[in-house]
């Protein structure tokens, strides 16, 4: 993607800013600077469409990254406006409160150049994958309400941000339940048919080369014919959607909520994410390659 992003950096230590500043300069994007919370939220608030991503310090007078984190994932404006912490220490279960209240990613300072230039790269692309995916929900004009059971299958990840779409307009809560079923339908390709392992996302995601191996795997033995299906039951009061791949399984135990072991990951929060805010239910069945959702349906009119 361009690195025409806008980020805002929020530190109160004037050389972290000033660091952190040259660097994200040089990679080219457009840096702006606030020295607390307090002066971050009134620049945020006056030009809200301006910043793609915030750098956001924990520990500051005035106003504390927490505080602002909170006030920014309560305004319907910026609740998916992504946010990556700073912070001088590593305490799990801080970092863990950082994360249930909405932060995208956590670095400790200082922060290798190599590190944060993978690490906002990362979360850019996928805020803009997730913006568009929320643009396109909402523009299927077939009459889904008449639809009781369906069967898919799939193979690429092109058909399953299609199919996401798709589930999230059946749902009748899109915004919901979109990036949460991209998020399952994704892992299905990934880490279920492809067979790559949570190292191994994590050396390839840092190495940049997370694309190009998804590509190669999709159309090479034994990859090349495996298939994701899915199944879909909607009574009245709720749709039930399950995910099943071909792949040997996960421990998904592990993965239903925020680990403190991998807070500082690239990657790894999807499935925590989904259950607490997408879905009603979720459940892992057998050896971890099916899971099942659940959505209660709101059918009320819409009158807007």
């Amino acid at each position: 993607m361009s690195n025409n992003s806008s980020i805002l950096v929020v530190d109160d230590d004037e050389f972290i800013r000033l660091v952190i500043g040259e660097n994200l300069t040089k990679l080219g994007y457009e840096v702006d600077f606030a020295q607390n919370g307090k002066e971050a939220w009134e620049k945020i608030n006056l030009h809200p469409e301006k910043y793609d991503l915030i750098l956001l310090d924990k520990v500051m007078p005035e106003m504390d990254g927490l505080s602002l984190l909170r006030i920014l994932k309560a305004d319907k404006r910026f609740a998916e406006l992504p946010v990556v912490m700073l912070t001088g220490e590593n305490q799990p279960e801080d970092v863990v409160e950082g994360l249930a209240a909405g932060a995208y990613h956590y670095l400790i300072k200082p922060a290798s150049q190599e590190l944060l230039s993978s690490v906002v790269k990362n979360v850019l692309e996928e805020h803009l994958k997730k913006r568009e995916l929320q643009e396109r929900v909402g523009l299927q004009k077939s009459n889904l309400r008449m639809l009781q059971h369906a069967v898919f299958s799939f193979h690429t990840l092109r058909e399953a941000r299609d199919l996401a779409l798709f589930l999230a307009d059946l749902s009748m809560s899109p915004e919901r339940t979109v990036t949460g079923y991209l998020e399952l339908l994704i892992n299905a390709v990934e880490h279920g048919n492809l067979g790559i392992s949570y190292a191994d996302k994590t050396k390839l995601l840092i190495a940049d080369s997370w694309d190009e191996e998804i590509e190669s795997r999709l159309q090479s033995p034994p990859y090349a014919d495996l298939r994701v299906n899915v199944h879909v039951d909607r009574n009245a009061e709720k749709l039930t959607v399950t995910i099943t791949d071909q792949g040997q399984g996960f421990d998904w135990s592990k993965y239903l909520e925020f680990d403190p072991e991998r807070v500082f990951d690239l990657h790894g929060r999807g499935i925590a994410i989904s259950r607490g805010a997408c879905f009603d239910e979720l459940e892992f069945m057998g050896k971890g390659n099916s899971v099942m959702v659940t959505v209660r349906l709101d059918t009320t009119p819409n009158t807007h």
